[in-house]
C-alpha cells in the first residue's frame, strides 16, 4: 500500500528569471566594455558568463519538468530529470574549473598586467551581479542537488570576479602579476571541493543509492522495534528526484488485524523523522509454504 506526501519540487521561478535575466544584462555589458576597452580577458569572461545563463536555464527546465503529470509510461513523471540536469551542471562547471586552471596556468608562464581600472569596475559589477543571483538560491542548495548546482556555478563566478578585482588591486599598486594566477587558482580550489560532492551525490542519486542525509540504519530499527512487526525485508531507499525520497519494504506481522490506521501511523512517523515522501509497504501475515517470494533476497 502507498502513501504519497504530494511534496512538489520547490517553485524557484521568481528565482531563476530574475538570475537569468541579470545574466545576460552582465554578459552584454561586459562583452560590450570587452570591445571599448580592446580587453579579450573581458569579452573571454563574457563568453564563460554565458555558460551561466545556460546553467541556469538547465536547472530551471528540469525543476519545470518534474512538475509534469505521471503517465501510463512514466508512473513517476519526468521527477528524476532534476538528477540528470544536477549531475550535467556539476560537469559543466568542472569543464569551466578546468578552462580557468589552463589560463591561471598560462599567465604564470606568461603574466599579463590587469588591462586598466575598466577591468577592475566590469569584475566588481560582476561580483554583485553573480552574489546577488547566488542569493536566490542559498536556501534551496541545502535540500535539492538542481538548485545546488545553480548556486555553485553563480558562486563560481561571484568567486573568480571578486579574484580579478583583489589581484587587479595588487597588480596596479604593487605591480604583483603573479597574484592574479595564484588567486585565481585558489578559488578554483575551493569551488572545486563543492563540485565535486555535487558530482558524486548526482551519480549517486542516478543509480539510486540512499541519499546521504538518510539514516536508512535507523529506519530499520524502527521498523523491528514496531508493536506486532516480527521482521522486515526487502528494504529499498532512493530517491525519486533531488526533493523526493522514495521507500519500499515488506513488513512481516503476527497480528492479522491490524488495519490502514496502522499503515497511515508508521507512514506518517517514516515522513516526519526520516524525510521519505513516498513510501509503499507491504503487510505479510503468513509463514509457511505461501512465504513471499522475495523473502529469499533479503535486505533486512
Amino acid at each position: 500500500m502507498s502513501h504519497d506526501h504530494s511534496h512538489e519540487v520547490g517553485n524557484y521561478n521568481r528565482s531563476f528569471a530574475i538570475g537569468v535575466i541579470l545574466n545576460i544584462v552582465f554578459v552584454a555589458i561586459e562583452a560590450g566594455y570587452g570591445v571599448f576597452a580592446d580587453s579579450l580577458a573581458l569579452i573571454a569572461d563574457a563568453g564563460h558568463n554565458l555558460s551561466d545563463v545556460v546553467s541556469l536555464l538547465l536547472a530551471w527546465g528540469a525543476s519545470l519538468l518534474a512538475r509534469k503529470a505521471a503517465t501510463e509510461k512514466r508512473t513517476y513523471g519526468l521527477r528524476k530529470v532534476t538528477i540528470l540536469a544536477s549531475m550535467a551542471s556539476a560537469i559543466l562547471l568542472l569543464f569551466v574549473l578546468g578552462g580557468i586552471t589552463w589560463e591561471a596556468i598560462g599567465r604564470f608562464l606568461n603574466p599579463q598586467p590587469v588591462e586598466g581600472m575598466t577591468v577592475i569596475i566590469v569584475a566588481g559589477i560582476g561580483v554583485v551581479i553573480n552574489t546577488l543571483t547566488a542569493l536566490l538560491f542559498v536556501k534551496g542548495q541545502k535540500h535539492d542537488l538542481n538548485i545546488r548546482g545553480a548556486f555553485l556555478h553563480m558562486a563560481a563566478d561571484a568567486g573568480v570576479s571578486l579574484g580579478v578585482v583583489i589581484a587587479g588591486i595588487f597588480v596596479l599598486a604593487k605591480g604583483w602579476l603573479w597574484i592574479d594566477p595564484v588567486v585565481s587558482l585558489v578559488i578554483v580550489a575551493v569551488i572545486f571541493i563543492g563540485t565535486w560532492g555535487l558530482l558524486r551525490e548526482s551519480i549517486n542519486y542516478s543509480i539510486d543509492a540512499v541519499p546521504k542525509d538518510i539514516d536508512i540504519a535507523g529506519i530499520r530499527e524502527y521498523l523491528n522495534s514496531i508493536e506486532h512487526v516480527s521482521r522486515i525485508h526487502d528494504l529499498h531507499v532512493w530517491p525519486l528526484s533531488t526533493t523526493e525520497i522514495a521507500l519500499s519494504v515488506h513488513i512481516l506481522v503476527n497480528h492479522d488485524s491490524l488495519d490502514n490506521n496502522f499503515l497511515r501511523k508508521l507512514q506518517q512517523h517514516l515522513h516526519d523523522h526520516f524525510g521519505i515522501e513516498h513510501s509503499t509497504i507491504q503487510i505479510e501475515t503468513s509463514m509457511g509454504e505461501n512465504d513471499c517470494m522475495l523473502d529469499s533476497h533479503k535486505c533486512g
